[in-house]
């Protein structure tokens, strides 16, 4: 699906890594594979594979392992009809698909069957907390903290709802909480309570512990997309632009999606290295709009790039209102806003932002963006 511009790997690196200990998600899918191997019409043993193939997909970001997911999930259902299993990860393949309001449906339809499913509430709080709808998804996630008190979905999912409050010691507190309790061999897993750890240390401005979680979190998985990712923002904030530049570089070539080549491209330009910068960019407009009317999409970074690098105001609002269609969160609206903003509705853009502050999120970027919209609304009603 995405074209890399860049240099392959090493082949020494290629070959280490082909040698490397099988993730947590292989070993499942190589289990369910050899079960099914005796027995193809296990339904069971169906999900089993589905559930590979979705931690897989978080895995390696590659959006394809959720559609063998879904295909072994229409199987197991057509194996038994009333497979609760089955539609249960239905539910989460379809978040990983960024397909929420759907998710959500399904969600309330299964804690309808079993109002005690722990699991169940954490699907209905992933779906509300995209669509905006923190008031509910605070509700889901206390279910779970009652029902089963400290288990380790509800504490990390209590984190972020936390962090979006503005409440990161809070939120490092649970997220810690959930790594003491992961088991060693999750290792995914525990790399990916580590890069939050890591994002939320950085949000408070610590970036010597920002780092060492960062470091954990390859330690445990190398090349981990999402760690490679909060190792570029480490680096780009401790003024070391060219390793923030390489670990960009590095987190495409595992995971190459648009919106992770638009961060690299806004790297390469702060570092003068325009025409680099521009070939980035040029790859990641290609791709991102071929991908635009997709659930998962890089909407977002569209906006941001039509807005700021390009200034084609109009495109980016036009891409914004169409992303606010399919989710209502915080920094949905904030990209709207922007887009508002750029394209000279700034009573509209203030509207727009005051609501995605109101949960009182402190991030640095939506921070300075809610003052420039402020100072431009101020402006006019001051002519």
């Amino acid at each position: 699906m995405f074209r890399t511009i860049f240099l392959l790997l090493p082949l020494v690196l290629v070959a280490a890594q082909a040698r490397a200990e099988p993730t947590p998600a292989q070993n499942v899918i190589a289990a369910a594979e050899r079960a099914l191997d005796a027995d193809p019409d296990n339904a069971l043993r169906r999900n089993d594979l589905a559930l590979g193939y979705a931690r897989r997909a978080r895995e390696t970001a590659d959006m394809d392992f959720y559609e063998k997911a879904h295909r072994e999930l229409d199987r197991s259902l057509e194996i038994d009809p009333n497979n609760y299993g089955a539609r249960r990860l239905r539910v989460w393949t379809l978040l990983g698909q960024h397909r929420f309001a759907e998710a959500l449906e399904k969600a309330h339809e299964l804690n309808k069957i079993f109002p005690d499913d722990v699991l169940i509430y954490g699907f209905l709080a992933d779906a509300q907390v995209e669509l905006g709808r923190y008031e509910e998804a605070t509700d889901s996630v206390q279910w779970m903290l009652d029902l089963r008190p400290g288990n380790v979905p509800a504490l990390t999912r209590a984190a972020y709802l936390r962090e979006l409050h503005g409440w990161n010691e809070g939120a490092i507190d649970f997220m810690q909480k959930a790594f003491d309790r992961t088991r060693p061999a999750e290792r995914e897993d525990r790399a990916w309570i580590q890069t939050q750890l890591a994002h939320l240390e950085q949000l408070n401005g610590n970036l010597a512990a920002a780092e060492k979680h960062v470091t954990v979190a390859l330690e445990l998985f190398p090349n981990y997309h999402y760690a490679l990712a909060e190792l570029g923002r480490v680096r780009e904030a401790q003024g070391r632009l060219q390793e923030a530049a390489d670990a960009f570089r590095r987190r495409y070539e595992a995971a190459p999606h648009p919106e992770n080549l638009f961060e690299l491209g806004r790297t390469l330009e702060k570092l003068g290295r325009t025409e680099e910068a521009r070939e980035a960019y040029a790859e990641f407009e290609k791709s991102g709009l071929a991908e635009m009317d997709n659930w998962d999409n890089c909407n977002r970074d569209l906006v941001d790039y039509y807005a700021d690098v390009v200034d084609k105001p109009q495109e980016a609002l036009k891409i914004a209102e169409a992303e606010m269609e399919r989710r209502q969160d915080l920094f949905t609206r904030a990209s709207y806003a922007w887009a508002l903003y750029k394209a000279g509705r700034t009573a509209e853009a203030q509207e727009q932002m005051d609501q995605a502050l109101s949960p009182g999120y402190a991030d640095e970027k939506l921070q300075e963006r809610a003052a420039i919209i402020g100072e431009g609304q101020q402006l006019q009603a001051q002519r």
